[in-house]
């Protein structure tokens, strides 16, 4: 293995994920090494699962790097160092215990009475830490803000100058609103406050979308999601650039005060998922993009929502947002004839025709789309946002948002193409093609 394209670099205190320089390496090829370096010991070409808690000191304060398992963990330093390898621009990461115990910690780091500026297409949860839990507890205020469609100067009056986050997703979850990043990062520096931006990266993945190479100070990710990809890890992370290192020593202070970390061995399965992360987005972006086509020529379908599709209003906003190494992927596909869009991640929401009987029947018609929470894993999902994720916003705001009883919203897989077309087709005949026919329609009475 090449040391001019590896390096086995890791920090003094333990944490093996302070990347110095960055690996010239592809995404994939530092997705596979950067982090599962062959064991010195046995060889071992994949990292062994560290369990204990504890561990030999050779005298008071000398060790090899780690004492407590809450501290640091060869597991959680691996996963760590993969991350923000492969979050272009990232020098520093942080492994949580869930993408709630990440922000969670993210927001407590801003002291009390802070204000945040979010987009107000955010995720449910996130929504509910930052209205009920750090309002009440910390005395945190948020304006919610449509940073998509706003323009500058309602976006520059929501900041005060106790603004120290602005928070956002793009695309949003569910209504996939697309965010213009640079520009939001451009307001933010101008206020007087100079706030933070953190943008949550989990429905593009590091693979589609790299915001610390946009401007961001804050990556953040449910790892339960694209990054892990197996549906079988709950946990979060944070990624941030070289120059943030004392934020980087707050928010690890209070990862480590908290008690916020991952197991062992759920690092061990997330770093993993995050080996075939570029097969697995290249597959779900072409999946979703044929899907996203078949249901805009669908007659059961008002709406589709899938920035990728040519007729999306943000389309050329998400082409510009793409990661270099996602706008080589989308190149190559385009020049293989692809007509009518390009690959943009994986989720897919789309307004059924009809109301929430319609979005129901259509739930559970189908086959390989399971009706399930979440997202990101290679099996293809499928939900109800305005009763499920996202039930606990009120319903006066979720309809301002556009998230009505008929929103439907798709987390496409990695199956066969032809598969989950067939089945989103034969689902949306059930859900409203046979209501629609005639009740003698073979001219029996």
């Amino acid at each position: 293995m090449s040391p001019a394209i590896f390096s086995n670099e890791s920090s003094s205190n333990g944490h093996a994920n302070g990347v110095k320089k960055r690996h010239p390496g592809g995404f994939g090829t530092r997705a596979i090494h950067v982090g599962s370096e062959p064991s010195q010991e046995t060889g071992a070409v994949i990292p062994s699962i560290s369990l204990s808690t504890t561990y030999k000191q050779n005298g008071v304060g000398n060790h090899k790097g780690f004492e407590y398992s809450r501290s640091g963990n060869p597991n959680r330093n691996a996963l760590e160092k993969t991350l923000a390898s492969l979050e272009s621009g990232g020098a520093h990461a942080l492994a949580f215990a869930s993408g709630s115990a990440t922000t969670a910690t993210v927001l407590q780091s801003l002291g009390p009475d802070a204000h945040v500026v979010s987009v107000n297409d955010v995720y449910g949860g996130t929504f509910r830490y930052m209205s009920r839990v750090a309002s009440e507890n910390q005395g945190m205020e948020a304006t919610f803000v449509d940073l998509e469609n706003a323009d500058d100067e309602t976006i520059l009056a929501a900041f005060r100058s106790n603004t120290k986050l602005v928070w956002i997703e793009s695309p949003t979850n569910p209504t996939l609103r697309v965010i213009d990043i640079p520009r939001i990062v451009s307001l933010a520096r101008s206020a007087q406050s100079s706030p933070l931006v953190l943008v949550d990266n989990t429905f593009l993945s590091p693979f589609y979308s790299s915001p610390l190479l946009q401007g961001a100070d804050i990556v953040m990710h449910s790892l339960t999601k694209y990054v892990n990809g197996h549906s079988d890890v709950v946990m979060g992370a944070l990624i941030l650039p070289a120059h943030h290192t004392a934020l980087v020593e707050k928010l690890r202070f209070l990862q480590n005060a908290i008690g916020s970390v991952p197991s062992a061995f759920d690092c061990w399965l997330a770093q993993r998922g995050a080996k075939t992360l570029h097969l697995r987005m290249k597959a779900h972006g072409e999946n979703a993009l044929a899907i996203a086509q078949a249901l805009e020529h669908s007659p059961y379908v008002e709406e589709v929502i899938y920035p990728g599709l040519a007729s999306h209003p943000r389309n050329e906003v998400a082409f510009r947002s793409l990661s270099p190494h996602a706008r080589k992927f989308v190149n190559e596909v385009l020049s293989r004839g692809v007509e009518g869009g390009f690959p943009y991640g994986g989720m897919i929401s789309f307004r059924i025709r009809g109301g929430a009987e319609e979005a129901d029947r259509f739930l559970t018609a189908t086959r390989l789309f399971t009706l399930a929470e979440s997202l990101g894993g290679v099996e293809s999902l499928a939900e109800l946002p305005a009763q499920m994720t996202h039930g606990s916003i009120p319903p006066a705001e979720r309809a301002l948002l556009g998230i009505s009883d008929n929103l439907i919203r798709l987390s496409v897989g990695v199956e066969e193409t032809e598969d989950l077309v067939a089945d989103v087709e034969q689902a949306l005949e059930a859900a409203v093609g046979s209501s629609e026919k005639p009740l003698f329609a073979n001219g029996v009475h």
